[in-house]
């Protein structure tokens, strides 16, 4: 098969630059191949991690929090979900791109659960949407994947839920929780979701789950067991730097970086040594 480089700086077949799509994520787990996912919130940074060679890219309701300034994820519009998925779609040649529903658009209420979706889908060309949940939200779920909208599952610690959950702790340590989060990742799947978010559980438990499910998980602090890995871009690129989880791992620091760089313009304008005579007209 034909060889070249892409500008990832990586060697890569052809079939490595194909769009990813849900069905080429079960290829993924078929083959033992690990599934990488990073969230993104705007058309600059997506650009980066999509050329980057990115597998997904989650437009995540986490930009209640690292892009609005929010506590929790909860007050994040369908408006704004919207207006970042956009951005983001119009950056990504590659990764798929999956969009979260925020909370308040689709629980308990399976009709606006398919107008969110479909909203989500027109305006922002996205390939899929993600719901949090199980059993309780099985008629929202049901509805919009009759409409043909692919749904990213999400179970374990569910932050649309904080406030019933009270506590950002581990979740199904106990046995009864990890028997229904077992049933709820069974019944995900037979409806007809394409693969499930696990998010701070036993690695025990994630391994249980991803090896009865044909369908991928991909862990957000529920250990190395699950298909893939997926973290907060603003957490593993060190840009928040007041969010510690033993789960996160720092790939950068971009906070200190981004505060000397925007030290040293401080201090050339106040000086005069900015702009110099090679960079006026």
């Amino acid at each position: 098969m034909q060889r070249f480089t892409l500008n990832f700086m990586s060697v890569a077949t052809i079939d490595d630059s194909r769009k990813v799509t849900t069905r080429r994520l079960t290829e993924m787990k078929q083959r033992g191949e690990k599934i990488s996912m990073l969230t993104a919130y705007d058309y600059s940074m997506a650009t980066i991690i999509d050329r980057a060679g990115m597998d997904v890219i989650l437009v995540g309701d986490s930009a209640s929090n690292v892009m609005a300034g929010n506590l929790t994820t909860l007050p994040v519009t369908l408006d704004q979900m919207i207006y970042h998925g956009k951005s983001v779609v119009k950056a990504v040649r590659r990764a798929l791109v999956v969009v979260d529903l925020p909370f308040g658009t689709y629980q308990g209420n399976s009709k606006e659960a398919l107008a969110s979706a479909v909203r989500v889908m027109k305006e922002t060309h996205a390939d899929c949407i993600k719901m949090e949940g199980g059993a309780e939200i099985r008629e929202s779920v049901e509805r919009v994947l009759c409409a043909g909208i692919p749904i990213m599952g999400h179970l374990g610690l569910t932050p649309q839920s904080i406030n019933k959950f009270g506590t950002y702790a581990v979740r199904a340590r106990e046995e009864a929780e990890a028997k229904k989060l077992i049933e709820d990742a069974r019944l995900l799947e037979e409806l007809g979701c394409f693969a499930i978010v696990l998010e701070k559980i036993p690695a025990e438990l994630t391994r249980k789950v991803s090896e009865e499910l044909t369908i991928p998980t991909i862990s957000i602090g529920a250990g190395k067991y699950a298909d893939g890995q997926v973290l907060v871009m603003h957490d593993m690129l060190g840009i928040n730097k007041e969010f510690s989880p033993r789960f996160l791992r720092r790939y950068a620091a971009l906070y200190e970086t981004i505060t000397d760089a925007v030290q040293s313009y401080i201090k050339d304008v106040k000086s005069g040594e900015f702009p110099n005579e090679t960079e006026q007209y």
